[in-house]
């Protein structure tokens, strides 16, 4: 079930990630094409200030993923309110003032971005502020269009998710053409026209949250300086990473000016916009990962870790050969939608983007592991990680390189520094492990006392009455093997085949356009007995179900009273399309 939800979550979160990035694209295209080399160095100049926003949405983000994730992984409905409801007024707080600081700062910020001062003849100057004047203006939906994304994946609703993805594209395009050839706003109209389309995404997406049933609520009263503090905490990390390729951006763009001038820079906009596409892939394979390690860990899941660990690398790398491979010969094809053919920026950007595209495979799985550590708890690792991977390792090959190669010498900053990146963490696992080890177990850096022993755990997975049946017969074995009465282990297969029959009979036919599958798995630890059943089924709440359904009739209902009357406590949530059901016998 883990390798299909992932692949089913991956669609979703590439595709959502494509968000800010697809605009950019699209904004880079236009401008590239119609203002000129000069609109070009514009953008990309102002691409870091573009960046501080985007790090300070995804820090929400990223704590979102990690803070809501333990609150489901505990079935706790409360957490997951409070959390909702501080990331909503964390991020319009921080639209709000930071809003308010670029308009007030909008001419030194351009200088600082390296546009020159303000003077006659600095064109590049004007276009880089007009670009960030209508760019802001979006801010508030920029951010809360990212924080949107997390909760929409646990509750499963993907298809709106791809909807305003599909609107937000579809708007830019249209706004772009519309500025370029009918109002002639020049870069300002480009900032604009991004900023319309981002809120058009964002009224499209924030329909689930008004809806009957949707799985969160906003509630001020939640909204508390503890929680603000474990949602920014847990992602710093993310902050970090994202600051750190702020300065990396910084340092190239001057590096660049000093070895090619502004066609250079203008190159290097090409490639790191083509760079944030192919980044996708890495990035939505980084936060599923992030998203399910938090889940699991919460669980104490040592098994579905590991799992985890398996199907993320084959997904980072899988994508990501496939993306290099496409790049690679499609790299004169890319450029030209940029910059047309025959120029020098032209011939620059296709040679860098080559060099470029061969980092896309050891990024994903530096981009994957950092964010599955995050999810973990091992925040100390995830920034090293990340300053190695985004800023001092890069940086460093930049600035050694480019004396030898000039503009290609930058080129190979990224494919370096990240193999290099990826081979110190990889020694730092290995450290940690006491041997070198390609295991899933030793790369998810568990303690050994994490969970359950293996001895202590039965798992099963049932797609079929049949399966119902025979799963409860080996869990009824199981826990005679523990030494368990023989009363006590029937109960407990007969509380499996009770539920795992009712979700056969009813779920399975509900939704007969795609595979079931139901997953059992019983803790039987000391005194600690827990029984968990999940399912990929339409969504049904036992507990809730029951209490809706009280009867006088013995006979009604019979099986899940039978089973919530053999409980100490139940506990229901249905996250990432999945209902869990976690019993405590």
């Amino acid at each position: 079930m883990i390798s299909r939800l992932f692949r089913q979550m991956l669609i979703t979160q590439v595709v959502s990630a494509m968000t800010v990035t697809l605009c950019m694209l699209i904004d880079s295209i236009m401008i590239g094409r119609f203002l000129g080399v000069d609109s070009m160095s514009a953008y990309g100049l102002a691409s870091p200030l573009l960046l501080v926003f985007a790090a300070m949405g995804s820090m929400i983000a990223a704590g979102v993923q990690v803070v809501c994730g333990r609150a489901v992984g505990s079935g706790d409905r409360s957490a997951t309110d409070a959390c909702f409801s501080a990331s909503v007024s964390l991020a319009a707080g921080i639209s709000a003032v930071g809003l308010i600081l670029v308009f007030i700062f909008m001419g030194p910020l351009t200088t600082l971005l390296g546009a020159g001062e303000a003077a006659e003849g600095n064109d590049v100057y004007f276009l880089t502020k007009d670009y960030l004047t209508g760019f802001i203006i979006g801010a508030p939906a920029f951010l809360c269009a990212q924080i949107m994304v997390p909760y929409m994946q646990f509750s499963g609703s993907r298809v709106r998710l791809v909807a305003a993805v599909a609107a937000m594209t579809a708007s830019d395009i249209a706004l772009d053409l519309l500025n370029v050839f009918v109002f002639k706003g020049g870069t300002l109209g480009m900032g604009l026209a991004s900023t319309a389309s981002y809120y058009i995404a964002f009224f499209i997406g924030i329909g689930y949250f008004f809806k009957k049933n949707c799985l969160f609520r906003f509630r001020l009263r939640l909204v508390t300086a503890k929680v603000c503090h474990a949602l920014i905490a847990s992602g710093i990390p993310t902050v970090i990473n994202q600051v750190s390729l702020v300065l990396l951006v910084f340092l190239l763009n001057h590096l660049l000016l000093t070895t090619g001038g502004n066609t250079a820079v203008a190159a290097y906009s090409v490639i790191s916009t083509v760079g944030n596409l192919c980044y996708c892939f890495g990035s939505g394979t980084a936060a599923v990962a992030m998203m399910l390690a938090s889940i699991f860990h919460t669980e104490e899941d040592r098994t579905s870790m590991n799992e985890l660990i398996r199907v993320m690398t084959r997904w980072a790398v899988i994508l990501n050969l496939a993306v290099t491979v496409i790049v690679l010969a499609g790299a004169p094809l890319l450029v030209g939608l940029f910059l047309g053919g025959g120029t020098s920026a032209g011939a620059l950007a296709e040679n860098g983007l080559r060099l470029f595209v061969l980092s896309m495979i050891p990024c994903a799985l530096n981009t994957t592991y950092k964010n599955y550590f995050q999810g973990i708890g091992r925040v100390r690792l995830t920034e090293l990680i990340s300053v190695l991977q985004n800023f001092l390792l890069p940086a460093l090959f930049a600035f050694v390189l480019s004396r030898f190669a000039g503009t290609t010498g930058v080129w190979l900053c990224f494919v370096c520094g990240e193999s290099a990146a990826l081979i110190v963490w990889a020694a730092i696992v290995w450290r940690h492990n006491r041997g070198i080890s390609f295991s899933a177990d030793a790369f998810s850096m568990l303690p050994a006392d994490f969970g359950a022993a293996e001895e202590d755990c039965f798992e099963g997975t049932l797609q079929s009455l049949d399966d119902a049946v025979n799963v409860s017969r080996s869990a009824v074995e199981f826990c005679q093997a523990h030494g368990m009465p023989r009363r006590e282990s029937m109960l407990f297969g007969l509380c499996i085949e009770e539920m795992t029959i009712n979700i056969v009979r009813h779920g399975f036919t509900k939704q007969q356009d795609r595979p079931h599958n139901i997953d059992v798995r019983l803790v039987a630890e000391g005194e600690r007995r827990v029984l968990r059943i999940r399912d990929n089924c339409v969504n049904f709440d036992p507990i809730h179900y029951l209490e809706l359904h009280q009867s006088e009739d013995p006979t009604a209902h019979v099986g899940i009273r039978m089973v919530m009357g053999m409980v100490k406590e139940a506990n229901y949530v249905n996250t990432l399309g999945l209902n869990n059901l976690t019993l405590t016998m």
